[in-house]
């Protein structure tokens, strides 16, 4: 199944072209808040780079959240117009899985959990919890956005050894350090900033395992409430 995935969700803009064997292409970016204005050259330029058409994909998959409202919009948005267009299916990823996939590689660890954090806004984090035991990959929670506070009682709580990665990966393990000082005896983890990036390669392999559907069906998962709907209230 030959896949094209896309990031809008954050700082980064990512998409990747991805077999189930390899990783084709990929393309990340900073974009800060020029999402609108990088992703779809970036998507040009890799089928360029790599001699491939729009047509030849068999579906593409896209964050559908948690993330940045706009952020989510964007790449949400040029994925439905590209598969009504081409009458293809697509598939919504959850922001955390994928970046929990990012140490999914990790096959001599014994049993550990991965633990992706996002920095949602004040003292809230978006966070999940994965198991990897023997090279398998699994999902434990739902995602959910939580209190600093109770993401880190939930993590020195743990006995197996806990990886924490996403852009709060820094901010909860120095909170879990203060609440555990003792490093000798710490199972938490705090993963290299390579792995904390978001990869639109990641997005492609996780987006593999699920089922794809209609554009129509693709909608944003924002677990907050909108800008638009406070200001209703």
């Amino acid at each position: 199944m030959l896949v094209m995935g896309i990031d809008t969700s954050g700082v980064y803009a990512s998409c990747a072209l991805c077999d189930e064997e390899k990783v084709i292409g990929e393309n990340t970016f900073a974009a800060g808040r020029a999402h609108s204005q990088v992703i779809l050259p970036m998507m040009k330029k890799m089928l360029s780079d790599t001699g491939y058409d729009l047509r030849n994909i068999d579906g593409f998959a896209v964050i559908s959240g948690p993330g940045s409202y706009t952020g989510l919009r964007i790449g949400i948005s040029a994925v439905k117009g590209i598969c009504f267009a081409l009458d293809k299916k697509c598939v919504g990823v959850s922001a955390l899985e994928t970046l929990a996939y990012n140490l999914s590689f990790m096959k001599n660890t014994g049993e550990a959990r991965l633990f992706p954090v996002m920095h949602a806004r004040q003292d809230l984090y978006y966070a999940a919890s994965f198991k990897l035991s023997g090279g398998a990959f699994t999902r434990e929670t739902k995602d959910s956005i939580r209190p600093l506070k109770d993401i880190v009682r939930d993590i020195v709580s743990r006995q197996e050894h806990v990886y924490i990665t996403g852009d709060g990966a820094e901010a909860v393990y120095k909170a879990c350090a203060e609440e555990k000082p003792d490093g000798r005896d710490a199972a938490f983890h705090s993963a290299h900033p390579i792995v904390r990036t978001p990869s639109a390669a990641s997005l492609c392999f996780c987006a593999m395992g699920k089922e794809f559907y209609g554009p129509e069906d693709l909608e944003p998962e924002y677990m907050q409430v909108t800008k638009a709907e406070k200001d209703l209230e």
